[in-house]
């Protein structure tokens, strides 16, 4: 099953029990892909979002609620932060499991030896092959200086 129909379904079981605030992040989150799924077609790809684009918008959500979590706390308003957190906890359960540090670390070491990258002049092409491979996986802000580090 693919991801939006994932989160159709979701949405529908949401409607049912009457659960408000997963309701409402998941139309969220259909808002975002359809958000998508238009400007996709404004560039003549008719074919809508895949689902690597829907991970990368699921990572932007989270980033973002994780970001207005951090901001509603040092303003000392912890109703908000927890309401953002609420909905993270609604997005994650659509994105695959994270890999731990230990399996980063591997990750990286893989794909540096399958390409034979030696320099920081091949960083753009690790990184491309571990976020074809692990989109949604890993946080690839925290992945670029660990593939920097390693190539330098």
């Amino acid at each position: 099953m693919d991801l939006r129909t994932r989160i159709a379904t979701a949405l529908k079981t949401a409607m049912k029990n009457k659960e408000a605030e997963r309701l409402a992040t998941l139309r969220l989150i259909n808002a975002a892909i359809k958000d998508r799924d238009i400007a996709l077609r404004g560039e003549g790809r008719e074919d809508g979002v895949t689902d690597a684009e829907v991970l990368a918008i699921l990572g932007r959500m989270i980033k973002q609620r994780h970001e207005s979590a951090r901001a509603y706390e040092e303003a000392g308003r912890l109703d908000l932060a927890e309401s953002e957190r609420a909905e993270m906890a609604v997005i994650e359960d659509f994105l695959p499991r994270q890999l731990t540090e230990q399996e980063i670390h591997d990750a990286i070491e893989a794909k540096i030896e399958g390409l034979g990258a030696e320099s920081i002049r091949d960083m753009g092409r690790v990184m491309a092959a571990l976020k074809a491979d692990y989109a949604g996986r890993m946080d690839f802000g925290t992945v670029g200086p660990m593939v920097k580090d390693r190539l330098a």
